[in-house]
């Protein structure tokens, strides 16, 4: 079982290739971030409790009215508001907005790579925190259809990793994602996993790690 000693050694390793990690599970011809720094930023909590059976992540499906990513399966976060004080006081507060989580005993562990999104130019920066147990959430409905966890376990299960062609404007495009309860975690998301997971593997035992 993935414990939380492993989760914050996974986040602070001296040695580790974000970008290869972020491949695994990325669309082809992912764009970089621009050169001239025009991108926008937001913030995302990569939010991590503990149940018996061990770490859950918490995700949501974005309701069908909320632009470019409507529908998606995402983290809670969103867009750098002016006020806030850093990247990371910004995916606390849309987390707040968005699941009502606000008085939780949330602790900030770490971070993941920080990752560009050529359809909303956005540079997303994930925030990883960790809960002792399932906070009580209460999703907000103008921007949350549906929350549902991911067992970090699980991402070490090749059998959740699925590829399938899509059309992208007449074009067929092979999109790699995380087979999760019935929904197709890909995009960021999954590059995000995607990092979350080779960080795992690179501080777990060979014997905890299922073939890939």
């Amino acid at each position: 079982m993935i414990t939380l000693d492993h989760l914050t050694r996974s986040l602070h390793l001296p040695e580790f290739d974000p970008i290869a990690a972020q491949l695994r599970m990325s669309p082809p011809g992912r764009g970089m971030r621009p050169a001239d720094g025009s991108a926008r930023q937001a913030g995302v909590l990569v939010l991590i409790y503990a149940e018996a059976d061990g770490l859950h992540v918490i995700l949501t499906r974005r309701t069908e009215h909320l632009g470019k990513h409507s529908g998606q399966i995402s983290f809670p976060g969103g867009r750098r508001d002016p006020h806030d004080a850093s990247l990371t006081a910004t995916a606390l507060r849309e987390t707040c907005e968005e699941l009502g989580i606000c008085d939780e005993p949330v602790q900030v562990i770490g971070a993941l790579t920080p990752l560009y999104i050529p359809p909303s130019n956005y540079e997303v920066f994930p925030t990883v925190a960790t809960l002792p147990a399932r906070p009580l959430m209460t999703p907000n409905p103008e921007e949350v259809a549906e929350v549902f966890s991911l067992p970090l376990d699980h991402l070490l299960d090749a059998r959740i990793k699925m590829q399938e062609d899509w059309d992208f404007h007449g074009v067929r495009v092979p999109i790699p994602f995380y087979a999760v309860q019935g929904h197709k975690v890909w995009g960021a998301t999954a590059v995000m996993l995607s990092e979350l997971e080779q960080r795992l593997r690179a501080v777990l035992p060979p014997e905890m790690q299922p073939l890939r």
